[in-house]
C-alpha cells in the first residue's frame, strides 16, 4: 500500500497577510505546495490529503484541487476550532486553532496507512520525500515513527532571525528531545540562537525539525488521548496549541514508541512574511533551470 501525504493547510498567514498557501511563486506561477505534491507523486505517495478551514475551501480548491485531482486521489478534511473529536464533549469556542497535533487529528477518518504531514508553504526537496517514503513502506510501524531532520546551516534566513526545533538523538539514532529555540542568527560564521532565554552557540550540521512527520495510523488514537487531556487542561487558555513536537516528546516520554530521526541534506525554505517571497521565487527559478523540475510547468506533459 502506497503511503498518504497529509497537507497542512489550515494556516491563516497572519504574519504573510495573506493565503500563502495559495500564492504562486514557482516559474511558471506554482504554489510552494505543488513542488511538494510533485515531489511526493514522484517518489511513490499514492494519496493526498489537505488539511483546510471552511473560510478557505472556495480559493484553495480553485487553486490547488482542480490541478491534483486527475492525477492523484485527493481528499480534504477541515479544522476548526470546534471540530469534534470522539470521546470528547463540545469544544470550547475560541479564534485560535488548536494546532498541528488537533489538525493531524481531524484526519483520523480518511487516513489508514502510513503517512507524511508537511506544511503547505515550506519547500522540503524531493530526497527528503524519497527518503520518508522508504521509511513509511519498509520500516514504520505502531512502535517506529520518523521525522526528517535538517542541518540547521540549510535552514537560516538571510533577512533575519529564525526558531527552530532543535533534535537531539541518542547513539541508534532514535529522537531524544526537541528544543524550541528562538532568535537563531549566523554572523561571522557563528550560529547563536535563544534557549529558553540564555545565548548557546549552535554547530551548522546540528539536526532541526520542519515540520516533516512520519506516522504509523495507530497515532491517531495516540493524539485523541492526548488531545482530551490537553483540552481539559487548557480550555481556559485560549492560545494554548496542541503541537505535534509536544505529541513526540510525549510520545518518546511514554516509551510507548520511539521516532527515528532521518537526516536530510536538502535545502530547506518557506514563506513566512512577504520579504520571504522573491528569495523562494529565485531559489524556485535556480532549482528549476538547473533540472530538477520541468521548465514548461510541473503539470506539462
Amino acid at each position: 500500500m502506497k503511503p498518504t501525504l497529509l497537507v497542512l493547510a489550515a494556516g491563516m498567514g497572519s504574519r504573510y497577510g495573506g493565503l500563502k498557501q495559495i500564492d504562486p511563486v514557482g516559474l511558471n506561477d506554482e504554489t510552494i505546495l505543488e513542488f511538494s505534491v510533485y515531489d511526493a507523486i514522484k517518489a511513490g505517495f499514492g494519496k493526498v490529503v489537505f488539511i483546510i478551514r471552511r473560510s478557505i475551501e472556495q480559493p484553495f480548491k480553485e487553486k490547488i484541487g482542480i490541478t491534483f485531482e486527475n492525477i492523484i486521489p485527493v481528499e480534504y478534511v477541515y479544522q476548526e476550532s470546534s471540530s469534534p473529536i470522539a470521546g470528547l464533549p463540545p469544544i470550547p469556542e475560541r479564534e485560535k486553532p488548536w494546532g498541528t497535533g488537533h489538525a493531524v487529528l481531524v484526519a483520523a477518518d480518511v487516513i489508514k496507512e502510513p503517512f507524511a504531514v508537511i506544511n503547505a508553504d515550506d519547500f522540503y526537496g524531493f530526497d527528503s520525500f524519497a527518503i520518508m517514503a522508504k521509511f513509511l513502506t519498509t520500516e514504520c510501524s505502531p512502535e517506529k515513527h520518523a521525522m526528517i531532520g535538517y542541518y540547521l546551516n540549510n535552514t537560516l534566513s538571510d533577512f533575519g532571525a529564525v526558531s527552530r526545533g532543535v533534535c537531539t538523538s541518542n547513539e541508534s539514532g532514535f529522537l531524544t528531545s526537541i528544543a524550541e529555540t528562538h532568535q537563531i542568527i549566523k554572523n561571522n560564521q557563528e550560529i547563536t540562537g535563544d534557549l529558553n532565554g540564555t545565548k548557546v552557540s549552535l554547530n551548522e550540521k546540528t539536526l532541526v525539525s520542519m515540520n516533516f512527520w512520519g506516522f504509523h495510523p495507530s497515532i491517531f488514537e495516540y493524539l485523541r488521548l492526548g488531545f482530551i487531556e490537553f483540552v481539559e487542561e487548557n480550555k481556559d487558555h485560549p492560545k494554548a496549541e496542541y503541537y505535534i513536537p509536544l505529541v513526540a516528546d510525549q510520545l518518546i516520554a511514554s516509551d510507548k514508541a520511539k521516532i527515528v530521526v532521518i537526516p536530510s541534506a536538502a535545502q530547506w525554505f518557506g514563506v513566512t512574511y512577504q520579504e520571504d517571497k522573491p528569495f523562494v521565487k529565485e531559489a524556485l527559478k535556480m532549482i528549476t533551470e538547473q533540472g530538477a523540475y520541468p521548465t514548461l510547468g510541473l503539470w506539462s506533459k
